[in-house]
């Protein structure tokens, strides 16, 4: 069996970084909160890109819906735990890894241990996980720690990032304790992508069902979302490169082959992404009159 070298696994990326930075990424620590669509691909982006320390959580396991999408979803891990399957495939990539599993997930009891020594927080989160995630960006910026976020919408990516001295989390999305769910989910879709590419191809818009927590997904968008966190993360870690902070935000989508550059001052409060917001929900309003009025008919 072939022994472990770090500079020997990591030799291939030096070039687009130095070989101090390299190493510079290996004594990095990075949070990844949920493991499912978004975390896992995070998590294997990051580890092959040479990070060497982390923080995963998820208290879910894998079952065969999760196929579609989920890195680590496969017939011989049907019913493993999330969190131990990822662990197992990162330090596969790289034995020496220092990787400390939170199997019951994070809840605010949680996030100081979870959070300890991070450098930069990785949103993996269900898309409909609302409180938790309030609660994790919250603890970032007290902690003073940047926090990722990039949504698989459609067939693309929307990234926002959070700099623990600007907008937060709540105030950018507009988020209040009193919102139903249906409210969160709009005002969270709208907020993370402005710009809406992905929405001219959506085939079956029963599909889409906020009220039942449940949306469709793909595999490449799980994968673009990686690839842009894993930059974002490298910028953040190295100190160079731009990086966009909210209320701005990047859309790229690969079906369309767009590239939204957005900036909402003042976030979901922004009077034009109130009214994107409105039509957002009379939207959903008439599919779920149609999925309902379908329903009537069918059992009647």
């Amino acid at each position: 069996m072939n022994a472990f070298d770090y500079d020997t696994a990591f030799t291939r990326t030096v070039g687009w970084v130095t070989r101090p930075e390299l190493h510079t990424l290996r004594e990095k620590r990075v949070a990844i909160a949920g493991l499912g669509g978004v975390g896992g691909s995070h998590l294997l982006t990051l580890a092959r890109l040479g990070i060497g320390h982390f923080h995963i959580a998820d208290f879910d396991h894998f079952e065969l819906h999760n196929m579609n999408r989920q890195a680590g979803a496969s017939m011989s891990r049907l019913g493993q735990p999330k969190v131990e399957a990822l662990r197992d495939l990162a330090l596969d990539i790289n034995p020496e890894l220092d990787i400390r599993i939170f199997p019951e997930g994070v809840s605010t009891t949680r996030m100081d241990a979870f959070l300890e020594g991070a450098d930069v927080y990785v949103d993996g989160l269900d898309f409909f996980v609302f409180q938790t995630r309030r609660d994790m960006f919250a603890a970032c910026q007290q902690r003073g720690i940047p926090a990722v976020t990039v949504a698989p919408l459609g067939m693309g990516a929307a990234l926002l990032n959070f700099h623990p001295s600007g907008m937060t989390f709540d105030t950018y999305f507009d988020l209040r304790d009193d919102l139903d769910d249906e409210a969160l989910s709009v005002r969270f879709m709208m907020g993370l992508a402005p710009a809406m590419l992905h929405m001219g191809y959506l085939a079956d818009p029963d599909a889409v069902d906020l009220a039942a927590q449940r949306g469709p997904s793909t595999p490449m968008a799980c994968e673009l979302c990686a690839g842009v966190a894993g930059t974002e993360v490298l910028k953040i870690l190295l100190g160079r490169g731009r990086v966009t902070w909210a209320p701005r935000g990047v859309h790229y989508d690969a079906y369309r082959q767009r590239l939204a550059r957005t900036w909402r001052p003042g976030g979901n409060r922004n009077p034009l992404q109130r009214l994107l917001i409105g039509i957002a929900r009379r939207r959903l309003a008439r599919l779920r009159d149609q999925r309902l009025a379908r329903s009537s008919s069918e059992t009647g």
